[in-house]
């Protein structure tokens, strides 16, 4: 078989499986819709720093929904996760409890939602140890996240990195997750948590599962470009903050680029940077970038950052007079991770505890 043969079966094969996913998707968000409470679903993030706009749009809109829907649904603080690609945890508690501040802010219930961290659940992660037995050196290093996170940090290929894909899979398992809302970069550490469960119920409780295989609800989010055109990232400096106030908004959206036409245009390819704010102005407003576009014309840059800062801030307006008002009471903050934590072991004791069964490795 020739390269480009290979390349082209390659090709196939992700397609195929996208579609297989993708149809597994549509399939359980339709059940999910009749039966919210038969569904337990886990997300998170991991703390390298504040959350923008883009996860507000891109997951945490998703998880208020799934809350209020009645999913039982749990968020992890992935501080673990962190020196995958990273030599520091500075700054790391900080992190930690401005991510619950902007989880609550935007609507996470404590009372309804787990929110949790990783280093506080011993027995979660100690299910590493029997997953790492079912998975392959190659098929770790086949999965895409691994490759792309390793190029992207500059770092030599550590084992916590290469095995990213099964802590994750611990994430999930451990409270016995059935959906997982994800973007489709992120479809194959769901799949190898499903060939993880798979395989373990195979090989140690094939008479009564322990796990469920988790499906992958793919998220309909639109892809939110930064202020510059590029994709929105902390490390480019284009992202607007969550809990920013509106002076610095207007700072970082005043000093973004734009270009030397002054009709304005919604052109994504030929105008990447007019684009990108014309798409978050429609984000926060629901309205058609085409259309504000329209409405601006021959205005030229300024008229469109006055018309995006305003837009921006009215709508995170709520979110940060929430968040202000939370975080006068820091010690509710932590008390709340505390209980998070709290159930969380619960969980993981049970599960771990189910799994030595299994492996009859109960003396």
């Amino acid at each position: 078989m020739t390269d480009e043969q290979q390349l082209t079966a390659a090709g196939n094969e992700i397609s195929a499986s996208f579609l297989a996913a993708k149809e597994l998707s549509d399939k359980t968000a339709a059940q999910l819709e009749k039966n919210p409470s038969e569904f337990t679903m886990l997300t998170g993030d991991r703390p390298t720093g504040r959350l923008h706009l883009g996860h507000f749009f891109g997951s945490l809109k998703g998880r208020v929904e799934l809350q209020n829907k009645g999913v039982k649904t749990n968020v992890i603080i992935a501080d673990y996760q962190v020196i995958t690609d990273r030599d520091s945890t500075e700054n790391m508690q900080d992190n930690v409890l401005n991510l619950v501040l902007d989880y609550m802010a935007a609507g996470i219930d404590p009372e309804k939602t787990m929110i949790f961290t990783h280093s506080a659940v011993p027995a979660a992660n100690q299910l590493m140890l029997p997953f790492l037995s079912l998975v392959t050196e190659a098929e770790l290093h086949r999965n895409p996240t691994v490759k792309s996170e390793m190029e992207s940090s500059g770092h030599a290929l550590t084992g916590l990195l290469l095995t990213y894909p099964v802590h994750q899979a611990c994430d999930i398992l451990f409270c016995k997750a059935n959906v997982v809302p994800i973007g489709k970069d992120n479809l194959p550490h769901v799949e190898i948590t499903r060939t993880i469960a798979r395989r373990f119920n195979e090989r140690y409780a094939k008479n009564n599962p322990v796990f469920p295989e988790p499906a992958a609800i793919l998220s309909d989010a639109p892809e939110i470009p930064g202020l510059d055109g590029r994709k929105m990232s902390k490390s480019y400096g284009n992202s607007i903050m969550l809990g920013a106030t509106a002076e610095e908004t207007a700072k970082l959206i005043k000093k973004s680029p734009t270009d030397s036409e002054r009709m304005i245009t919604f052109d994504p390819v030929n105008r990447p940077q007019v684009s990108a704010l014309l798409t978050t102005a429609g984000l926060v407003t629901g309205r058609d970038p085409r259309e504000i576009a329209e409405e601006i014309g021959n205005g030229g840059g300024g008229a469109l950052k006055a018309y995006v800062t305003e837009s921006v801030n009215e709508f995170l307006a709520p979110h940060r007079e929430r968040r202000a008002e939370l975080a006068k009471d820091m010690d509710t903050i932590r008390d709340i991770l505390h209980e998070g934590n709290k159930r969380a072991n619960d969980i993981a004791n049970q599960t771990l505890d189910e799994v030595r069964e299994a492996m009859g490795m109960v003396y």
